[in-house]
């Protein structure tokens, strides 16, 4: 495919443009190891429909979205066949039954492990960033677990499990303890400083009990860094 580029405030859009990793699908859902840099769903200008929902629906038309990653995030993302699924799953995680796990490289010696309880709200004059704002913010908590730490680069990897899913939760969580993650363009103060090709955040794992089924979906995939 050929390469596209867009740029828009100083960011340039080069969507990665090789076939989508399937990781599992049924007659239900098909779930997706989505690539860093490509966005989960089509954006509004003409320029920005590149996207895993577009790619998706030219094999399935009826498909529908029930959650989304950040552009810069990797990893497991679920789109339902028909509406019916999509009604399903969004009973799914409205009532927290589906639990999601990421993996992150943050900057410092993160504790052994903790929990991150933070309100956030959309910063409106500094878009498309959150912030914490303990007046107005909504809940938010996130639960983090070190997995390694690297004296040398003094940077550590996290597995971390949303408790919530707030827009951008787990960047500005981890920031706002002072562990950005590497290469997050948005919340490290020196984005710049990243040895690994794309932000350091993937999602990891996907659990549920699969609604038509009742059978217990566990899908996963391995970070690429």
């Amino acid at each position: 495919m050929t390469q596209l580029t867009f740029v828009w405030d100083n960011f340039i859009y080069q969507p990665p443009q090789h076939a989508l990793d399937i990781i599992y699908q049924d007659d239900h859902f098909i779930v997706i190891d989505k690539p860093a840099g490509l966005l989960s769903v089509m954006g509004r200008l003409p320029e920005y429909q590149d996207s895993a929902y577009l790619r998706i629906l030219k094999d399935f038309p009826q498909a529908k979205v029930t959650h989304r990653l950040d552009m810069a995030t990797s990893g497991i993302l679920l789109f339902a066949k028909h509406r019916d699924a999509e009604v399903a799953m969004s009973k799914l995680f409205q009532a927290r039954k589906v639990d999601k796990k990421y993996i992150a490289v943050v900057e410092g010696k993160i504790a052994e492990q903790g929990e991150i309880d933070l309100p956030l709200i959309a910063d409106w004059e500094n878009r498309p960033r959150q912030k914490v704002d303990f007046d107005i913010g909504k809940p938010a908590k996130t639960l983090f677990q070190r997995i390694s730490y690297d004296s040398e680069k003094n940077i550590s990897r996290v597995a971390l499990t949303p408790i919530t899913g707030r827009s951008h939760q787990l960047r500005l969580h981890l920031s706002s303890i002072g562990h950005a993650i590497l290469g997050d363009k948005l919340y490290h103060p020196h984005p710049e400083h990243n040895h690994l090709s794309q932000m350091a955040l993937h999602a990891t794992q996907l659990q549920f009990i699969h609604p038509f089924t009742g059978q217990n979906m566990d899908l996963s995939s391995i970070p690429p860094f």
